[in-house]
């Protein structure tokens, strides 16, 4: 009877740490898990915005400013300065009566 008992005693003692060590494994596994998803969250935030400032340094250049008009043509400067007085009136620096007195005068000399 005694060794039976201690049988017994050896496999419920065995089962028990059996138990909780795999308690334990799958619970350290559920950890390591939530890390590598912060971590691969942390790398692609990571990525993004590297991939972001790449694509900012990247962006091609403003075009070239518009050929002056050739100083022969009277008429190619009068329309540049037209237009140039309509991109003035459009940012609000100039009222509808400046914007007439200045392209009556461009249009009369």
């Amino acid at each position: 009877m005694g060794l039976l008992r201690g049988v017994a005693r050896t496999a419920v003692i065995a089962g028990t740490a059996t138990a909780v060590s795999n308690r334990v494994s799958r619970r350290q596994a559920g950890r390591w898990a939530e890390q590598e998803q912060a971590d691969a969250y942390q790398q692609q935030q990571q990525q993004a915005a590297y991939a972001a400032q790449q694509q900012a340094y990247a962006a091609p250049p403003p075009p070239p400013p518009a050929a002056a008009p050739a100083a022969g043509d009277p008429m190619a400067a009068k329309i540049e300065q037209l237009k140039s007085l309509a991109d003035l009136k459009a940012q609000g620096v100039l009222t509808d009566a400046e914007f007439e007195q200045q392209k009556n005068a461009i249009l009369a000399g």
